[in-house]
């Protein structure tokens, strides 16, 4: 019997294509559903998405590994569609970096990101970040190779030295964690069309990009990002900022009329929501298990 392939592996052959694969942000598990539905082909654990989900709160590192590592696990099981995380900073040094590629590669994940922040760090779109040297960083990188038992799981560098030290250490730090080992590169928030094509063309190794509205990368089609030269794409803030915006606007027309009556062509239908959460099947289930009155 053949085993089943492992996330990492799927991940893996996704990104052979010569078409950019996209993978939309999901802040919970209920939008990775919309997202498999939708047709995409892979799906994003977003770090600022789970902290608003989570905490209601800013991307300023407050949640802990465990808490990233449930809801990974809690996305993962939504969908079956390979998810890449977030993992922060790796939540401490290289030997933190080691158990918390363990804790995600057992929450399912295809692959992860850690990055070369000061903890506690802050999105990446923030001002005031700070970064650890590149020989840390490496460490953490090395690490994490280590830690993983799948050999197919993804381990991605995070660079956020753009900001910190200028575009040209953070091409340097790319191309530093990737002679290390690292199967992607990202180099966070670079600032203009230019330095996104610099990116591309100046680290030997696959790139992926960071499209966040309002951020300090300017938004690009998928098309002109694969015709750079980078192989992935996230979405990371784009489903729960629609999902925002969206709740504003119901609970502004809620507090004026007290019903919600003329926002219901906005509202996703009782049919629809339990279309995306399988309700049919659970409830086949029920049918399967829990019928009354047989022995």
């Amino acid at each position: 019997m053949s085993s089943m392939r492992s996330p990492g592996s799927i991940l893996r052959d996704l990104l052979k294509s010569p078409e950019i694969l996209i993978a939309p942000g999901a802040h919970n598990a209920f939008t990775a559903r919309i997202i498999e539905q939708a047709g995409f082909k892979a799906a994003y654990m977003t770090g600022s998405g789970a902290a608003m989900d989570l905490l209601g709160l800013p991307d300023l590192g407050f949640l802990t590994m465990t808490e990233m590592v449930t809801h990974a696990r809690n996305i993962v099981q939504a969908t079956n569609l390979p998810v890449i995380a977030d993992a922060d900073t790796g939540f401490g040094n290289a030997l933190n970096v080691s158990r918390t590629v363990k804790e995600y590669e057992r929450a399912g994940v295809a692959g992860l990101h850690i990055e070369d922040q000061v903890a506690p760090k802050r999105c990446g779109h923030f001002a005031g970040k700070e970064v650890i040297s590149c020989e840390e960083m490496i460490g953490k990188v090395k690490a994490a190779l280590d830690g993983r038992r799948d050999p197919s799981l993804m381990i991605i560098a995070r660079t956020d030295a753009r900001a910190v030290l200028g575009m040209e250490e953070a091409i340097e730090r790319g191309i530093a964690y990737s002679q290390a080992g690292a199967d992607m590169i990202f180099v966070e928030a670079p600032e203009s069309v230019e330095e996104l094509r610099l990116i591309a063309r100046s680290i030997p190794a696959p790139v992926m990009a960071n499209m966040s509205e309002g951020g300090k990368t300017p938004l690009l089609s998928a098309k002109e990002l694969q015709e750079m030269g980078f192989c992935l794409v996230i979405y990371p803030r784009s489903a729960a900022g629609a999902a925002a915006k969206a709740i504003q606007e119901l609970m502004a027309v809620l507090k004026r009329d007290g019903t919600t009556e003329k926002y219901l062509d906005r509202i996703i239908s009782f049919e629809g929501r339990n279309q995306i959460t399988g309700l049919a099947f659970y409830q086949e289930l029920e049918k399967k298990y829990l019928r009354k009155g047989k022995n």
